[in-house]
């Protein structure tokens, strides 16, 4: 079964929101469709960057997983940008 990831960009946090319950909310949105494989949070350039790697065998059901951890996200923090890739031969290829 192919792996995918879903990796967001996040900009401010909702007023009340903790920086450290974005994560674990983006991984459970996941984990209502797909296994999780992993999840991490890092700041890349200076912006914090969640990503979400989880199993699934369709790359339309990957992209509509991807939106669902988007749209739990932007309940809590502002996503600036987000793609979904796909792990093909020890790489991340966008799915499109």
């Amino acid at each position: 079964m192919p792996s995918y990831r879903v990796t967001i960009t996040i900009g401010r946090l909702a007023p009340g929101v903790r920086p450290d319950a974005v994560l674990p909310a983006a991984a459970e949105a996941a984990a209502e469709f797909a296994t999780v494989e992993a999840s991490d949070v890092a700041v890349v350039r200076g912006a914090a960057r969640i990503t979400v790697r989880f199993a699934e065998d369709d790359d339309e059901v990957a992209l509509a997983i991807g939106g669902q951890v988007v749209a739990r996200t932007s309940e809590l923090a502002e996503p600036v940008t987000w793609a979904v890739t796909v792990r093909d031969s020890g790489r991340w290829y966008p799915v499109r």
